[in-house]
């Protein structure tokens, strides 16, 4: 079972026994789902991707831009923390279709309910949600998102993706912001003339407020606020938005202190003199809990604390894009749960692991009007059975309590890793599963990813060097296990490559 651990160090070897004493309760019950997971990977080809990949590739770029592809998936045969790509490749999936996997492939809750009467009919007859929701659509709301809403939040609203779920959130937030400097008054014969020609009065000069290295999508409104790469900007018109900078934390964090906590400060700082001064109002500000594709970037609870305060003093509305960060992943089930907040955020987004989109909010950020947030489908019922597997999965069995441990247990083995390689691996960070370190470059982390999946473990980048771990809430320590002894063979091949004695 720990084929490349009998063959690493005595360090790594260890880790054995270790991961079965540690391993949580929830993970042995979650065993069961698991019983035909393959024990390890295999690679078959000597590279990734391999031949039938190419070739399915090949064949699809005639119809779609294949360039960002790695492999092709075989999903029919992938389960569990495995993807098995059109090889025969066999890969511990610690990447996870970008985060969005949340219980494993083909889990048998899931399947079950993809094959339910109701989702047949639901397939078969998907509803305009806004003006003809389905007689079960308030139950299944209630069964699903907001059997796990945030603190502060009654009502949610449904979305396509996470790009969707963020624009309407700011739109709520730019109509809710109108309305209160509105007051009780009819719209001016002015206001809706000029707003289809687009300017003012009837399309304000108003602001949502970002933070740098930030991604809250590829939309319009969603990419005026995503900060993260030039290349998903360039040639875009955009609004002039402000941006505010984000804390760059060193670590380990522990040698530190002084040094983030007056980072922070800066950046509350800056914060506080944008909201002021800026020279359009600012409806709301919207930040990740961890600035994910940005690269993996953190901050303290209390910084996080700060935002609120200064938010609240401003009268301008929190959005929480919880769209890579929810479901679990950090170990909470929302993220910002970790910051013990005195009063909640106005908005939550999520997507990826809930498998569906929207946003939670009050009833304060509802329209005044029917019609002004809308589209034809307003997210889509079918998704929403889906959530409700996952949601019943994730509280059934404990796996929230389950990635604290997992997550625990990773880092307390990349720590070391990271004095032992500190040429390669640097930076190591996380909560939860939700867990980063730092290549030297950009090169040296595309090799590193490339002979990892040689090695049989699918991992990603984020930002310009990170290294991200976005495995499922079903990950255990066995499977970490098996990640670390294939990790430290990458590395000791790396080193030797580039640092030969």
């Amino acid at each position: 079972m720990f084929r490349a651990l009998a063959a690493a160090s005595p360090s790594a070897r260890a880790l054995g026994q270790a991961g079965r004493q540690l391993q949580p309760a929830a993970a042995r019950r979650h065993l069961s789902w698991a019983r035909e997971e393959p024990s390890e990977p295999r690679v078959v080809t000597s590279a990734v991707p391999g031949p039938a990949s190419k070739a399915a590739l090949e064949r699809l770029s005639a119809l779609q831009d294949t360039r960002a592809a790695t492999f092709v998936g075989d999903y029919a045969k992938s389960t569990g923390n495995y993807i098995v790509d059109a090889d025969g490749n066999v890969f511990l999936d610690l990447y996870c279709q970008i985060a969005s996997i949340p219980v494993g492939y083909n889990n048998t809750a899931l399947i079950a309910a993809a094959k339910s009467d109701q989702m047949a009919t639901t397939l078969a007859n998907r509803p305009a949600l806004g003006v003809f929701p389905p007689t079960d659509w308030a139950q299944l709301l209630e069964d699903s998102f907001m059997r796990v809403r945030p603190p502060g939040m009654d009502m949610v609203f449904t979305a396509a993706h996470g790009s969707d779920a963020n624009e309407l959130a700011y739109k709520a937030a730019l109509l809710h912001y109108a309305r209160k400097r509105r007051g009780a008054r009819a719209f001016t014969q002015t206001e809706m003339e000029s707003a289809l020609d687009n300017i003012p009065p009837g399309s304000p000069e108003v602001a949502i407020l970002s933070f740098a290295a930030g991604f809250h999508g590829r939309t319009f409104g969603a990419l005026s606020t995503t900060r993260s790469k030039a290349i998903h900007k360039l040639d875009m018109p955009a609004f002039k938005w402000p941006r505010a900078p984000f804390p760059q934390l060193q670590y380990p964090e522990d040698a530190h202190r002084e040094e983030n906590a007056a980072e922070e400060r800066r950046c509350l700082a800056a914060l506080d003199r944008i909201l002021q001064r800026n020279e359009v109002p600012v409806a709301a500000v919207v930040v990740e809990p961890i600035q994910s594709e940005g690269g993996d970037r953190h901050a303290s609870p209390e910084f996080f604390r700060g935002v609120r305060r200064i938010t609240a003093k401003h009268g301008v509305l929190l959005i929480v894009d919880e769209v890579q960060t929810g479901c679990g992943a950090t170990g909470a089930f929302w993220a910002h749960e970790h910051w013990e907040l005195e009063t909640p955020p106005d908005m939550v987004t999520f997507s990826k692991k809930m498998q569906a989109a929207g946003f939670y909010h009050s009833r304060e950020t509802v329209a005044d009007q029917p019609f002004r947030n809308f589209n034809t489908w307003l997210g889509d019922p079918a998704r929403a059975l889906i959530a409700r597997a996952i949601v019943s999965e994730v509280l059934d069995n404990a796996l929230v309590e389950q990635v604290r441990g997992t997550g625990d247990y990773l880092l307390g083995h990349l720590r070391p890793l990271a004095i032992r390689y500190h040429r390669l691996v640097a930076n190591v960070r996380g909560q939860g599963t939700f867990v980063a370190f730092d290549c030297p470059s950009p090169a040296m982390r595309s090799e590193l990813l490339e002979l990892m999946r040689r090695e049989g473990v699918n991992m990603g980048g984020s930002g310009e060097v990170a290294v991200r771990f976005r495995p499922m809430l079903t990950l255990t320590n066995r499977h970490v296990n098996l990640f670390l002894a294939r990790f430290e063979s990458v590395l000791n091949k790396m080193y030797k490559k580039h640092w030969p004695q």
